[in-house]
């Protein structure tokens, strides 16, 4: 084929995004073949905006059975991401899913399974790993140059959300809908990342606040202690109801510290290891030396057009991915563990008990409330992400 043509499920904020891009030619090898939304009002807005060319089904089981396209992009609410992801597997089709891979971790263990059975290409849409500023600090710490790590801290409060954001879908931040909230809808990118820079916790004890700053019935406030396996800590913190709130994600290592910060990264390089420091300085309260190092990056940062264009690159000629979508478990582990710590009131440590977390959550969906006053909406996503291609 010369290009994939790609069927979108789901066109609402992103899936409309995505759309965008592919037609505006930001991804050469890529056509928009396909779309399908379960709401009629999406439909109509895809009939008003799309051409002609573009087919568009009610559900996407139509989609997926049509024979239209080579490849599907899944951007449906969450529950739905592994079982259309494995739907399009069993008709050959390729598979791109947005995030978070899905609600648990059971589900989409089994998703994985289905992967590892087929010849298809399966990504996921983890664009901030395109970030070149996440990309150095990847660098950095998996060099080895610097030690171990020894302290994680990632403060990430600017995901700012209104009550007409909440408002603006029935499946919105509700546990039968979307099956959580701040930590299953903002933030599997940054555990993500965190996971992918510093490497999976092995024991985490976390506080979700539900309902803390809107009127929903799933978290918007958290903070999680984590403990890695070579002693490190962490804190994670993050909400959606702090105003400008703030984005810092601290890595210290036995020789240096990163800091990332509106879209800044500092390296601070020490001349020798701290731990060879602390026990061979005859001073008290003597710092070991240190300097500031000046970081040079490429400054890109293509976010969802980069993973698009990745994804076409792989199935047409097999160039990297910029994340497998087997990969999508290992920042929904972290969620699913902070949920059940909260949940149990004590530490999880990882891996948990994947019977128990859904047990658990299958309870609060049996109590899930029915939305009153929804107002259906669909926001621009511009913005919402960082896009700064600046080199450091």
């Amino acid at each position: 084929m010369e290009k994939v043509r790609l069927g979108i499920i789901g066109i609402g904020n992103m899936g409309s995004g995505h759309c965008g891009s592919i037609l505006e030619g930001k991804v050469p090898d890529m056509e928009l073949a396909a779309v399908a939304d379960l709401r009629e009002s999406r439909r109509e807005w895809a009939r008003e905006n799309l051409p002609e060319s573009v087919r568009i089904f009610e559900d996407g089981d139509a989609l997926i059975a049509s024979g239209c396209c080579d490849a599907v992009l899944v951007a449906t609410p969450h529950y739905e991401h592994p079982r259309l992801v494995m739907e399009a597997f069993a008709h050959g089709l390729h598979a791109l899913c947005e995030k978070p891979a899905g609600v648990y971790t059971k589900q989409v263990r089994e998703m994985n399974e289905a992967a590892s059975k087929t010849d298809r290409v399966f990504a996921m849409m983890f664009n901030q790993r395109t970030n070149h500023v996440y990309r150095k600090m990847y660098e950095i710490v998996h060099s080895g140059e610097y030690g171990k790590i020894k302290r994680v801290n990632w403060i990430i409060t600017d995901w700012y959300r209104t009550q007409a954001y909440y408002n603006s879908g029935g499946w919105r931040a509700t546990w039968d809908g979307e099956g959580g909230g701040v930590l299953l809808n903002q933030c599997p990118h940054n555990l993500d990342l965190l996971q992918w820079i510093c490497g999976m916790p092995s024991r985490v004890q976390a506080f979700c606040h539900v309902g803390k700053w809107h009127d929903i019935e799933v978290e918007d406030d958290v903070t999680a202690y984590l403990e890695f396996p070579d002693g490190a800590t962490g804190v994670f913190v993050t909400t959606t109801g702090d105003a400008p709130g703030t984005n810092r994600f601290e890595v210290t290592l036995e020789r240096g510290k990163l800091v990332c910060e509106n879209d800044k990264l500092s390296f601070y390089e020490l001349e020798v290891s701290e731990r060879e420091y602390c026990y061979t300085a005859t001073e008290g309260f003597a710092k070991p030396a240190g300097h500031e190092v000046a970081l040079t990056t490429d400054g890109e940062n293509p976010q969802h057009v980069g993973v698009l264009r990745a994804f076409a690159a792989n199935i047409l000629r097999g160039e990297p991915l910029i994340a497998r979508g087997e990969e999508g478990i290992n920042g929904l582990t972290l969620s699913n563990a902070m949920h059940l710590s909260s949940w149990l009131g004590k530490p999880v440590d990882i891996p948990f008990d994947e019977d128990l977390f859904l047990e658990k959550l299958n309870e609060l969906r049996k109590n899930s409330r029915v939305k009153e006053n929804v107002q259906e909406v669909t926001f621009s996503t511009a913005g919402s992400y960082g896009t700064k291609e600046e080199t450091l």
